[in-house]
């Protein structure tokens, strides 16, 4: 519904509000989760004029109404209430404030997540639990232990934006979980954050993303089942999110101050440029992994780029970089059957899809490799 999604957009302006008269955070965000749920319940039959204004009323009156029977807050208290009746709003916008409070580097990563999608995003607990497949009750007890470490942080403290990015590109890696598509919910806080910040490696994650979830319907068969990216149907994919991802990176590569969400956006915007399997940029491909993997030397970047040149060069080629990389890295086994069957060893590449399906976690993942290695295998008693 729209209201839902203007509810979440409004949720970081409006505990700004609160936190600049002096709420603290913890106290901010529980009175705006309140005028959240009243909203929701009021704006079906009556949408306000201003639904910003409506939503710092409530807040402000949910704040106030907490603290009214404590006594040691009495003085507080009287204060609030001197204060004049919110009237129109105030302007200033607090979001990429509220972003690197939620996404502190005193937070585990999960916490981060969750603090984000409650504070930022305007999500419930009980929608954030359903989507990391937990209890309502131990995403309560994350959330508020959460809130309590960054209780003694100043709002106005200049926060790290790289660490705000990899708390949003580890929402958006979370896919679809619950009744929350968390991919589309990270598209839309990135959207966001983007739009508080002149950052070209925020166009790049924004860039990034939607180009990975253009591919999401053609990424699974109705059964369930993985579809590789060779194999999948591309007139599936969702060209809108393609061109809108394009054209972000275009923007972002303008600036020429290149980093890593931005190599990792001109790889996927090459698959999708490309009509058909055959007919990717491999060369291209191989060259932009070369840009990253300078900018981040991380295993995995190496071993994605040995896959590349395995389709650019040659299977053998591809197989001589994979035997530069430590053999535990993940999906490195994988890679390995990949390349040897590309390279015509149908016998090895067998045994390494059996051997990588058993290292799977991924349920959807493993039964995709054992898969690859009975096709393999009836491939060569045929």
């Amino acid at each position: 519904m729209m209201d839902d999604v203007l509810l979440r957009e409004l949720t970081p302006a409006v505990i700004g509000v609160l936190v600049r008269r002096g709420v603290e955070f913890a106290a901010a965000e529980d009175a705006v989760q309140e005028a959240l749920v009243q909203a929701a319940i009021t704006w079906s039959q009556d949408r306000p004029a201003d639904p910003k204004g409506w939503l710092v009323t409530v807040a402000w009156r949910k704040f106030v109404d907490a603290h009214r029977s404590e006594v040691a807050r009495r003085e507080r208290e009287e204060r609030a209430e001197a204060q004049p009746a919110p009237g129109p709003t105030e302007a200033a916008d607090d979001t990429l404030q509220l972003f690197f409070l939620c996404a502190h580097p005193s937070l585990t990563p999960a916490s981060a997540v969750a603090l984000t999608l409650r504070a930022v995003g305007g999500l419930s607990t009980r929608q954030i639990a359903e989507a990391y497949l937990v209890p309502e009750a131990t995403m309560a007890q994350r959330i508020s232990r959460a809130k309590r470490t960054v209780s003694g942080v100043r709002f106005t403290d200049v926060g790290d934006l790289a660490t705000v990015q990899r708390v949003l590109y580890l929402v958006f890696n979370e896919g679809y979980t619950g009744d929350v598509d968390l991919a589309a919910e990270a598209i839309r806080l990135t959207r966001q954050l983007a739009s508080t910040t002149d950052d070209e490696e925020t166009a790049g994650l924004l860039a990034l993303m939607p180009l990975h979830h253009a591919r999401r319907p053609a990424r699974t068969r109705p059964d369930g089942s993985l579809v590789p990216l060779a194999d999948q149907d591309r007139s599936r994919w969702d060209t809108d999110l393609i061109v809108d991802g394009i054209a972000v990176l275009r923007s972002a590569l303008d600036r020429d101050r290149l980093g890593e969400f931005q190599a990792q956006a001109a790889i996927a915007a090459l698959h999708a440029d490309a009509q058909s399997a055959q007919e990717t940029d491999w060369v291209q491909i191989v060259e932009w992994y070369d840009e990253l993997y300078a900018l981040t030397p991380s295993p995995v970047v190496a071993l994605n780029r040995a896959v590349a040149v395995g389709e650019a060069d040659g299977a053998l080629a591809g197989l001589a970089a994979l035997a530069e990389i430590d053999p535990s890295v993940p999906r490195h086994t994988a890679a390995a059957a990949h390349l040897h069957e590309k390279a015509g060893d149908l016998s090895a590449a067998a045994a390494l899809y059996a051997q990588a399906a058993h290292a799977a976690t991924n349920l959807a993942e493993r039964q995709h490799l054992t898969r690859q290695a009975a096709r393999l295998g009836a491939a060569e008693r045929g």
